[in-house]
């Protein structure tokens, strides 16, 4: 249950954390690369691409991370025959 538990949590704050550094890279990107901003074409290259990408890479980072900590401590905990 811990494992799961942790799995989640981590899944939605890699989101989360994905999403920011997605946002960022997508700013940097528009800012090094002169993408133009006619009809907010820039934010919507953020917003759709960046952010999105960044969420889900995050996310699986994230809950793998903390299901294999979860998992690491489950199995100190075991008692050795």
């Amino acid at each position: 249950m811990k494992v799961a538990t942790l799995g989640c949590l981590g899944l939605i704050l890699g989101a989360i954390v994905g999403g920011a550094i997605g946002v960022g890279l997508g700013f940097a990107w528009t800012a090094s690369f002169n993408t133009t901003s006619f009809e907010g074409y820039s934010g919507m290259l953020i917003f759709f691409t960046f952010l999105p990408i960044g969420a889900i890479v995050g996310g699986m980072l994230g809950g793998v991370g903390l299901g294999l900590v979860a998992a690491r401590d489950d199995a100190d905990a075991s008692p050795k025959s």
